[in-house]
């Protein structure tokens, strides 16, 4: 059985401990490989690498540090169904997903930042009679950067890129629920010969690789993306240590369908924006609201359509829905699905775990599913499922559903329908989101900000903001 490798100063390496975990095919429930159990000794080497490659990575002009990054998504280009063929094996999500989503924005996220940074400008103040202020941004130094299982490589170079671009070394630990692309990056990293030492890339569990990456002196900043439970327990960590911090997490978005809207664009988007892969993505709309004069229209239409909804394994071009990720999460999701039913929810469509044909027969899959008849406030309509759930609810006025919509811990995204622009802009600017898409979702410019409100995270990812954290700006004032 195959042993994934870290990736240290450009040197393929066991865990210094020996010990590996197993990492499990979602779609099938059974092991395929090893996963090192990396521990503070790793973590160290690798920051150690990172340190002693920052002088000469720092020094080197944007073009070419923009050069090597290109050779990397090249690289991943060139390896494009193996990389397609991983991601879905790893995360049970179908084939296509990985094909449209996945790989392809990972390789965009390195040729965006590779060029990006070289329009990334500084600002200066001239005070008349007096002098000049500049500003210089400089790298930090190591970087630790912390991605989830969802959207594996590409979430990962997400972090990744504008580190690199922006002069910093990294430390990198992939979920390890999903480690493979990371480690195939490894090997085109080898292919090319990327400068060794400036990208480290280390596996194991997070209580172990990635505290030890939180916690070493020498890592300036962490860019960690994941549940909001961890993202508290990291900035309890890096916040006495002064560290820069930018986390991701949760959500618990509201999908807002108004009566005026285009109602075949609405409900075929909608379908996407509910269980597109898996609904494990931290975008999806979990909780839709309907206004009363199109609720049963609504209803009828979506559940009808969610029932011949294909559930099958990865490698199923007519799939619509793959596996979960894990047989843990799994769990977790059927025992929400529990309770929204104690909780005085009626279940339209779905509900069920799906058992397919051998060799899928253990793999983890469940239906899509709908439920209706829950309070705003209870628990399935406040906490994360991450999963194939959504509660849909209706409402009458604006008033009316902004409270339900901004009823939650979680402030990352929303999706508003209408055709009234007056109320579009009114509605945005009211919903407690750091991202609002109007009759849309997950359309995504890689120049704007990303990230949410609340308990949703802290900062900003994407274009200048991924820029702007990794790098530490120095005010120069020159007398006239």
């Amino acid at each position: 059985m195959e042993k994934i490798q870290n990736y240290i100063n450009g040197v393929f390496e066991a865990p210094q401990s020996g010990k590996y975990f197993d990492n499990i095919e979602p779609a099938k429930g059974e092991v395929y490989s090893q996963i090192p159990d990396s521990q503070v000794e790793d973590i160290e080497k690798a920051v150690s690498a990172a340190k002693n490659a920052f002088p000469i990575w720092s020094k080197m002009s944007i073009e070419e540090r923009g050069d090597w990054m290109t050779k990397v998504a090249d690289g991943i280009a060139n390896r494009m169904d193996e990389f397609i063929a991983a991601e879905s094996r790893d995360n049970g999500k179908p084939i296509k997903i990985a094909e449209h989503v996945d790989i392809p924005r990972a390789i965009s996220n390195f040729k965006f930042f590779a060029t990006g940074i070289q329009h990334f400008a500084s600002e200066s103040h001239n005070m008349v009679g007096v002098g000049i202020n500049y500003t210089l941004r400089k790298p930090l130094g190591v970087v630790g950067c912390i991605s989830p299982w969802n959207l594996p490589l590409y979430l990962f170079t997400w972090k990744i890129a504008p580190a690199l671009a922006a002069g910093n070394c990294v430390v990198a630990k992939p979920s390890e629920v999903t480690p493979y692309t990371a480690y195939l990056l490894c090997k085109v990293m080898d292919e090319v010969g990327f400068p060794k030492g400036v990208l480290n890339i280390v596996h194991g569990f997070g209580q172990s690789a990635g505290d030890a990456i939180v916690r070493h002196k020498e890592t300036k900043a962490i860019s960690f993306t994941g549940g909001t439970a961890t993202g508290k327990a990291i900035a309890t960590i890096a916040a006495p240590m002064f560290k820069k911090l930018s986390l991701e997490l949760g959500g618990k978005n509201p999908n807002i369908i108004f009566d005026d809207c285009d109602f075949d664009e609405m409900l075929k988007t909608t379908i996407r924006s509910s269980f597109a892969n898996q609904g494990q993505i931290c975008l999806c709309g979990s909780r839709i609201f309907v206004q009363k004069g199109i609720y049963d229209k609504f209803k009828n239409a979506f559940v009808e359509k969610i029932k011949q909804a294909k559930v099958s394994n990865p490698e199923d071009p007519k799939a619509q829905l793959g596996a979960v990720v894990s047989e843990g999460h799994m769990e977790k999701v059927l025992g929400y699905i529990d309770l929204a039913k104690e909780e005085g929810g009626t279940v339209l469509a779905g509900g069920n775990r799906v058992v397919l044909d051998a060799p899928y027969d253990k793999g983890y899959y469940i239906e899509p599913t709908i439920i209706e008849g829950l309070d705003y406030q209870c628990r399935t309509n406040q906490e994360e499922i991450f999963g194939p759930v959504v509660t849909i609810t209706p409402f009458e006025t604006e008033k009316e559903v902004l409270t339900m919509a901004n009823s939650t811990e979680y402030g990352l995204s929303a999706t508003l329908w209408t055709n009234n622009l007056k109320r579009a802009h009114r509605m945005a600017d009211e919903i407690d989101a750091g991202i609002v898409w109007v009759n849309s979702w997950l359309v995504r410019d890689l120049r704007t900000p990303f990230g949410g409100v609340k308990s949703s995270g802290v900062g900003r990812e994407g274009g200048w903001e991924a820029l702007k954290f990794f790098t530490e700006p120095k005010n120069v004032f020159i007398k006239s």
